[in-house]
């Protein structure tokens, strides 16, 4: 497995990214220059071409609304469980405090840098950028939508 950080921790899934939405894309440019140069199906170019453009959107949106969604409820929960692990104390507790952002970043966090990076974070009112940023020891997390 790869060493993760800050620098190299975002993820892209190929057949979504490098696939659909440039296809979908260059089939709705194309119908767009196909319309403006054939005028008699230009109307009908001009509908492909918005169908195309909704469809993207919508899969995008779609896409990421399940994934996201799930994958928050997850890192609340594996939050939950880890802090309570370190510390024999809910983290229920602190998570009205913190954003859900905050919370994601500190799961990057090792176990031995939680503790005192959660606490270091309600104190501070630590950006999430910032707890990423003051992890000593990366959490790599290969299993992220």
């Amino acid at each position: 497995m790869n060493k993760q950080s800050y620098s190299d921790h975002l993820r892209f899934y190929t057949p979504h990214h490098f696939v659909f939405y440039p296809m979908a894309g260059i089939l709705a440019i194309g119908s767009l220059i196909l319309g403006l140069y054939y005028a008699e199906y230009r109307m009908i170019c001009m509908l492909f071409a918005i169908c195309l453009l909704l469809l993207i959107w919508v899969s995008f949106m779609m896409r990421q609304h399940y994934a996201l969604t799930l994958q928050d409820r997850i890192v609340r929960l594996e939050m939950r469980l880890r802090y309570y692990q370190l510390t024999n104390i809910r983290f229920e507790v602190y998570e009205p405090q913190l954003t859900f952002k905050q919370i994601a970043a500190l799961r990057f966090a090792s176990d031995g840098e939680l503790p005192a990076l959660v606490q270091r974070a309600l104190d501070e009112k630590l950006s999430p950028d910032a707890i990423k940023k003051s992890i000593m020891n990366w959490i790599p997390d290969e299993m992220r939508v």
